[in-house]
């Protein structure tokens, strides 16, 4: 079992553009950081449910079937699943829609409680209001012995890694410059020390940087 992270970010190491709104809940860049991703034949099968065939066969794309791989329990922050957008609405099930693309048990760390909400393909959400350790535990009993992605956003991903609890870390350099939003890096300086680091280009041009402990 390995604790693992997935990532895209720009060349200045933004991962969550800046000016997010009702109309771009993950920023007004968001779609040039994961435009390459979302081209890919795994995303577009498993996220689009697009059974064409199409989409890039490249790098980038063996990246996006490793990044669907051997994960048993993910964790993830309550803006990653959309808690903000519907604050008031007991029914909001999350923006993932019917068929969220996860197929496994997801925990969302929360400061409220919520009742487990539990999908037709095998995903379902529990929500916690716990410390980071507690939940890698909680999610350790769920994966059965695969791994756990922490899925975001980049603030809890910042916190587990500077916790010093994830065993590698997947970062997608898109070659694109925002300057403005929230870094990966902010606070984390020297924590590559602990891992061993390889890059890959892709044909797209991003650079796929994995840190493994």
């Amino acid at each position: 079992m390995a604790v693992r992270v997935d990532l895209n970010i720009s060349l200045d190491g933004i991962a969550m553009p800046a000016n997010q709104s009702a109309e771009n809940p993950m920023g007004e860049d968001w779609g040039r950081l994961v435009a390459d991703y979302m081209a890919t034949k795994t995303f577009r099968e498993r996220v689009f449910h697009d059974g064409t065939g199409e989409g890039t066969t490249g790098v980038d794309d063996r990246y996006a079937q490793a990044y669907f791989e051997g994960v048993g329990a993910e964790i993830m922050g309550s803006g990653m699943y959309g808690f903000h957008a519907f604050p008031d609405d007991p029914d909001w099930q999350g923006w993932w829609g019917d068929e969220p693309p996860f197929e496994y048990p997801v925990l969302v760390l929360s400061h409220g409680s919520h009742a487990p909400i539990e999908f037709a393909n095998g995903t379902r959400f529990e929500f916690l209001d716990t410390t980071l350790a507690t939940a890698l535990e909680r999610a350790a009993e769920l994966a059965g012995g695969a791994d756990i992605r922490i899925g975001g956003g980049v603030g809890v991903v910042r916190d587990f890694l500077a916790a010093g609890l994830v065993d590698r870390l997947h970062v997608a350099v898109v070659p694109v410059v925002l300057g403005r939003g929230t870094s990966l890096w902010s606070d984390l300086q020297g924590f590559d020390l602990d891992y061993t680091v390889t890059s890959e280009v892709a044909e797209s041009g991003v650079i796929h940087v994995t840190f493994t402990r």
